[in-house]
């Protein structure tokens, strides 16, 4: 009888992460990798930054390559969706794709039974009703989405115009970003630096405030407007279109975009009108594919400190909800280190609960020293990129009860920010900082410390940069 696999759920960062490891921490069974894109695992931060701008080509987002992977000897089925999960037989549904084997052992076709499963399957861009039916609408997740929009950027005016957009320059295309969170905030930076006419809309009315709060929110603001950015405040009320073609074969194409209440912010007026739009309005993690009852998918699957969401159900990255135990508090993170440094944990974790039924298996009869799961407490790292600014945050920054905002220089847009909760530090954040001074202030968060005495470590750690 032909060995259970330990499926890796989701071919991203956290699923590579957690396929390498278990490989190096003695996995000898098969290994299936499946990831619902045709594309072998790539990195994502740099689809709104490098990929977007066009520096960077898909190739050089790939986490390894084909001759890189072939070591780990995985059961790799890219185009493939997991649809549903048995908890108590571990056995994945899976619907169509490259490498889903023909009945095999009398087993049904899509149906793997597994002896363990990590679900890194990250998270799905949010909509709005109607806008996958109007051409120019785009959303910002996948490299396909990406490349898309890239595409429209790179072909200058408005189609049927008869010349170029409004942007300056006379080649630019009018791009209206909806959200101005982290992503939103990116894509605007790019489109300006390519010379489109870009214009943020927010429902805060400052940019990213719900990561970083109001004060360094303002300093992003400003970079923005003197660059260019036209920022406006509301929420989206519709699209205006037109057909998309003199024959009005195919989908309507966007040509402006409606704010309720009439929207507030420079240049008044409820009506934007736009060549593309970009919906940057967050993410829902990605499961609904999960129906199982033993599984809480109330924002993200709900997992212990050890990441475990049930006996040998595990989950890592994005999608992942869990028990910080320094932090006392289930936390979701949409992080890129984390979804790395959470997959290795959920791999060596899981196998650690299969090396006491299988020790052979996990490489554990070899005189190897028992395993034990570990609680998994990371300090979350962020960064942001946008034009020549780099914002770099460790800890909790979202949710805050208490922020501390010193601006450095505000030319420069350098600043420090701490992140208090319940009357303890709990994140920082800088901007324009050394990475000496930056180093020192993550040792300030690493575990949460009383308010005072973290201003004061805050202190001597830029004062001593």
């Amino acid at each position: 009888m032909t060995a259970r696999p330990i499926a890796v759920v989701g071919a991203s960062a956290a699923g590579l992460a957690a396929a390498e490891a278990l490989r190096r921490g003695g996995w000898r069974g098969p290994l299936t990798l499946i990831g619902d894109e045709p594309h072998l695992p790539y990195d994502r931060p740099p689809l709104s930054k490098q990929l977007l701008h066009g520096a960077w080509e898909p190739d050089r987002l790939l986490l390894r390559t084909a001759e890189q992977l072939a070591p780990l000897d995985l059961d790799l089925r890219l185009g493939t969706r997991a649809t549903g999960l048995d908890v108590a037989t571990r056995t994945l549904t899976l619907d169509g794709g490259v490498g889903v084997p023909p009945l095999e052992q009398g087993r049904e076709w899509g149906r793997l039974a597994c002896a363990g499963v990590i679900i890194a399957t990250g998270v799905a861009a949010r909509t709005l009703p109607g806008a996958d039916r109007i051409a120019g609408v785009h959303t910002l997740r996948t490299l396909d989405e990406a490349l898309a929009l890239r595409g429209e950027l790179a072909h200058g005016g408005a189609p049927g115009s008869g010349g170029a957009a409004a942007g300056e320059g006379g080649g630019g295309r009018r791009l209206v970003i909806v959200g101005n969170g982290v992503l939103g905030c990116e894509a605007a930076a790019v489109a300006r630096e390519l010379g489109h006419d870009v214009t943020l809309v927010g429902i805060e009315a400052t940019p990213m405030a719900a990561a970083v709060g109001t004060e360094v929110g303002e300093l992003l603001a400003e970079e923005h407007r003197a660059r260019g950015v036209r920022l406006r405040t509301g929420a989206v009320e519709g699209f205006e279109t037109a057909p998309a073609d003199p024959a009005g074969t195919g989908d309507p194409r966007v040509t402006a975009v409606r704010l309720a209440n009439g929207g507030a912010g420079r240049g008044g007026g409820a009506r934007l009108p736009a060549d593309l739009v970009l919906l940057a309005i967050g993410s829902r993690p990605a499961v609904e594919w999960l129906a199982d009852p033993a599984l809480d998918t109330i924002d993200g699957l709900r997992c212990d400190a050890y990441c475990a969401a049930a006996p040998g159900i595990y989950a890592a990255g994005d999608v992942a909800r869990w028990d910080h135990p320094v932090h006392g508090r289930p936390l979701r993170f949409e992080h890129r280190m984390n979804a790395t440094e959470q997959g290795m944990a959920a791999a060596r974790n899981l196998l650690a609960e299969l090396a006491a039924t299988d020790p052979a298996a996990t490489g554990a009869g070899d005189g190897a020293p028992a395993q034990e799961r570990r609680p998994f407490a990371p300090v979350p790292y962020f960064w942001s990129d946008q034009y020549g600014l780099k914002l770099q945050a460790y800890g909790l920054t979202a949710g805050a009860d208490r922020v501390e905002t010193t601006v450095l220089d505000r030319a420069e847009r350098r600043a420090l920010a701490l992140y208090g909760r319940d009357g303890r530090a709990v994140g920082v954040l800088a901007a324009g900082i050394p990475p000496r001074q930056l180093r020192a202030l993550r040792a300030v968060v690493a575990t949460p410390l009383p308010w005072e005495e973290a201003r004061e470590r805050i202190g001597a750690a830029t004062a001593a940069g």
